[in-house]
């Protein structure tokens, strides 16, 4: 009599719900987590959010417009966004320049740019103004030529061009040399091997592959220039109505004990950097749906 064969176990089908419930973790663990993180970003980010915009509108609409329509305010508010529309599209052209350079070329000294490109992440904002006033200040290096030809460059506006390029260019470039590197450049290199040229292959291959990381670095630039404070705060002078930036601006007025009008300025910077979350969420949403 044959003896009846025993069924087949399939172990991967044993060891499934073994491996799933060992990922999962307990209810209470998620839900504590989640209560953490939720309490963290109401506590720090909601509630000061919040209470800036309370404190702008605690005199009501009327004086929150009158302080908003101070000439200093506007005058602020233009010199930012002045310094926003020369920075940007400047930190642009290098960013992709630079990452161009370093993902599709092998030259001598490409790791000390790469590293270069990194120096404002890690030097203070105040030591970086500091390095424009010894280069441009009065008793710079510069300093002399400058007043022979009667050029201001600290405490005038070249000078907070300046301080928030050199703060500000690193972002469009590390946001597109990982993905330039990852791409590889073989879709550049069957166009030029078609006969399309450099600029063609750049305008029809390369930039329909970077644009939304490329507006993705061009948006936080832009954010971090608005709310520059520490380097232009050093080569600004702080003249009212000339070099105060609208973060400047709303330092001076809260010192000055204007709480209605440095909330105001502080309520606008909010607004920017709401509308920068918002647009930087939704080119995440399309770069991930790419």
């Amino acid at each position: 009599m044959n003896a009846i064969a025993p069924p087949l176990i399939n172990i991967k089908n044993i060891e499934k719900p073994y491996r799933q419930q060992a990922l999962q973790d307990p209810d209470w663990v998620r839900w504590s987590l989640i209560a953490i993180a939720v309490g963290f970003i109401f506590l720090f980010i909601c509630l000061p959010l919040g209470l800036v915009i309370f404190q702008a509108f605690s005199k009501g609409i009327a004086a929150y417009w009158s302080a908003l329509s101070q000439p200093d305010t506007l005058s602020a508010l233009k010199l930012t966004l002045l310094t926003a529309l020369i920075t940007v599209p400047l930190n642009t052209v290098f960013g992709v320049s630079a990452a161009w350079a370093i993902t599709r070329f092998d030259f001598k000294g490409k790791s000390i740019l790469t590293t270069l490109i990194d120096l404002p992440f890690s030097v203070s904002p105040v030591i970086s103004g500091l390095i424009f006033v010894l280069l441009f200040g009065a008793q710079g290096w510069f300093g002399g030529l400058l007043l022979e030809h009667d050029i201001k460059v600290i405490f005038a506006v070249p000078g907070i061009i300046l301080a928030t390029l050199f703060v500000t260019f690193p972002f469009v470039a590390r946001q597109l040399i990982p993905l330039m590197q990852e791409m590889g450049n073989q879709e550049e290199e069957a166009a030029l091997s078609l006969g399309a040229g450099g600029w063609k292959t750049f305008w029809a291959v390369t930039l329909p592959n970077i644009k939304w990381a490329l507006l993705y670095g061009v948006l936080l630039c832009n954010a971090r220039a608005m709310g520059e404070f520490g380097a232009v705060s050093v080569v600004s002078g702080h003249i009212r109505g000339v070099t105060n930036t609208l973060p400047l601006h709303v330092e001076v007025s809260y010192n000055d004990y204007d709480i209605i009008g440095a909330f105001a300025g502080a309520s606008i910077l909010a607004a920017l950097a709401i509308v920068t979350l918002i647009l930087k969420t939704a080119l995440e949403w399309k770069q991930a749906n790419r």
